[in-house]
């Protein structure tokens, strides 16, 4: 009787179990039909080869029919006892791969277990029966007994390419539950590799990254310090460093101190510019971007990066020159061949045609901000990508608004297809979005009222609404919205921060509104916006010398223009009225509209 595995099992390199047809017969036939000389590199034949018979002869073929005819019927016990007796008689291990292919359909882990076994005494030096072997139990939930296949594999492994394997190890037990017993056991396993020298940065940059994924970030952190310290130029321990930051600050001067090297790799170069962007630390990003590009202005990619980054900076001219710098280069590269394996993207557009889509996208926002209506739409019309059409018509629909036909505008959006209830939901997204950029707050609130009737409890929907209702001066409201946001969602740190902001920039509950921008630091260390809020209620609550602290490291992370207005307004409080002034300055030469510094300047009768 077969029993189910717990789930299927993928054998490694892409191998898929075959339907259940005459084709795999057939695929077996083919393996068995080439002689076994032919999978090493072939050398010149003599003029007069003997010609070679495969192992396919009359009662193999005839086995081999009837262990898929049992499979097609439904019978895959009886089809595994075929094929395996197939595979035992000819030791052939395309066959034995067959048998355990049939098991796996068939959920049976024992018996798929049963057929490795059975591999490894046919071929003992079969790196393949070993590999799908550990796979199996694993899947089993019996890591104890995988030890053994996975270190005769590791020992199997040519000395060039055994650390490429111990760097894969740990995808090998992330499906494991219990992550610090995954950890344990890789230790244990690669103990002998751990002090070789060709082996020990790839063990401890392994062993890191368990120990990270087991919540163990100060274990992972000293193995990378090791790895570093072992290996200088090595870059697989910078990697971990980065993915150490957002729980260990302290893994990154590793990373600042290997990138200030001439040798430095690129890829960490461009792995901490993303770690750095997804913590909002814009400005930091851009300078390690301006490096690249100053190294290496030839590769496409970073300027890309820079330019987006540079817009988002409130630095339009800059991000112009990046983002065509980016459009010449890939311009000039040649063409890339299709590739016919791959169908991650059914219509065709690659990844260069899609960073394309988005720099004309960049483009044509930036020539829109400057008033250059015709320059802005010249850009879209280059973008022919289906998966864009939102994205493209938002962009029109934000020119017809500039135009005052806001009606037509938004009908643009509304008009774009929408194949799934994710596309009718980033319409609404997109609709909102016009409404804000020119202030229609109510509109804008309608719009989604609407939608989080059709979308109950989406918390995206929800928080939009929230922040709508607070320019509408609907506090209650909005402090409604964001509650339910947070019961949504309790790891959503946007809704803690904006709820306890709120109260901040209120000046009421401040006890309540410092609770909530905690609890928010503490999901998303480091976010600017955050470091802000945590600044401006300590100067509500009379705490100067901490507020100076929290704007300073939240402006020098990004210099957005309101967290500008409120650096300003502490230093002007505390008396440092020329240094507020060069900030303020600063930031209205990057956005001199901005609502909140206007305000702020106002209020305190500031001319700058």
């Amino acid at each position: 009787m077969f029993f189910v595995l717990r789930e299927p099992l993928v054998p490694a390199h892409g191998d898929r179990s075959r339907s259940l047809t005459l084709g795999g017969l057939f695929a077996a036939l083919a393996l068995l039909c080439v002689p076994a000389q032919s999978a090493q590199p072939a050398a010149p034949a003599p003029a007069k080869a003997e010609p070679q018979n495969s192992s396919l002869d009359a009662p193999l073929f005839y086995q081999l029919l009837i262990g898929e005819i049992e499979l097609n019927a439904g019978h895959p016990g009886a089809a595994y006892e075929v094929m395996l007796d197939s595979a035992r008689r000819t030791r052939d291990e395309a066959l034995f791969k067959r048998a355990v292919e049939i098991a796996l359909q068939g959920r049976a882990g024992d018996k798929a277990l049963e057929a490795t076994q059975a591999w490894r005494q046919a071929a003992p030096d079969s790196i393949d029966a070993r590999r799908y072997q550990l796979q199996i139990l694993l899947a089993l939930n019996r890591p104890d007994d995988a030890g053994e296949p996975f270190k005769s594999w590791l020992a199997l492994t040519p000395p060039d390419q055994r650390s490429a394997l111990i760097a894969a190890s740990p995808r090998l037990l992330q499906r494991m539950n219990d992550r610090k017993q995954a950890a344990t056991l890789l230790e244990r396993w690669l103990a002998s590799y751990r002090d070789d020298p060709q082996t020990r940065t790839a063990t401890r940059v392994a062993l890191g990254r368990m120990w990270l994924a087991a919540s163990d970030p100060a274990k992972a952190l000293q193995l990378a310090q090791q790895a570093a310290a072992d290996d200088p130029p090595a870059a697989a321990p910078m990697q971990l460093a980065i993915e150490l930051m957002p729980a260990r600050p302290e893994a990154e001067p590793m990373v600042v101190q290997y990138l200030s090297r001439p040798q430095a790799e690129t890829g960490v170069r461009l792995s901490y510019v993303a770690a750095l962007t997804r913590s909002q630390r814009y400005a930091e990003a851009a300078q390690q971007l301006d490096r690249l590009t100053q190294a290496e202005p030839n590769l496409a990619p970073p300027w890309l990066t820079l330019g987006a980054l540079r817009l988002d900076m409130k630095q339009p001219r800059e991000a112009e020159t990046a983002l065509k710098r980016y459009v010449d280069l890939v311009r000039k590269q040649p063409a890339a061949a299709p590739n016919a394996g791959d169908d991650s993207d059914n219509d065709g557009a690659g990844d260069d045609d899609r960073r394309l889509t988005q720099a004309w996208l960049l483009l044509a926002q930036i020539a829109e901000q400057r008033g250059d209506l015709k320059a802005s739409e010249a850009w879209l019309a280059r973008i022919d990508d289906p998966k864009s059409a939102l994205e493209v018509q938002s962009r029109r629909a934000s020119l017809l608004a500039r135009q005052g036909q806001m009606a037509q505008a938004r009908e643009l959006i509304r008009r774009v297809p929408e194949r799934t209830g994710e596309g009718a939901r980033a319409k609404v997204l997109a609709e909102v979005q016009l409404l804000r950029e020119f202030k229609r707050w109510r509109d804008a609130v309608d719009v989604l009222s609407a939608a989080n009737k059709r979308f109950a409890d989406d918390a995206d929907l929800l928080y939009e609404q929230a922040m709508l209702e607070d320019k509408l001066d609907r506090h209650a409201e909005m402090e409604r919205l964001l509650q339910r946001v947070i019961a949504l969602k309790p790891d959503n740190a946007h809704a803690h921060n904006a709820l306890g902001y709120s109260l901040a920039d209120r000046n009421i509950r401040l006890p309540e509104a410092k609770e909530l921008i905690q609890k928010a630091m503490s999901l998303a260390p480091g976010d600017p916006f955050i470091v802000d809020s945590m600044g401006w209620v300590e100067f509500r609550l009379g705490h100067r010398d901490e507020a100076l602290r929290w704007l300073r490291q939240a402006y020098a992370a990004r210099p957005d223009t309101e967290i500008a207005a409120h650096l300003g307004e502490v230093l002007w409080a505390a008396g440092k009225h020329d240094e507020a002034r060069r900030v303020w300055q600063d930031a209205r030469g990057r956005d001199a509209t901005n609502e909140v510094l206007k305000g702020t300047l106002a209020r305190l009768k500031v001319n700058l």
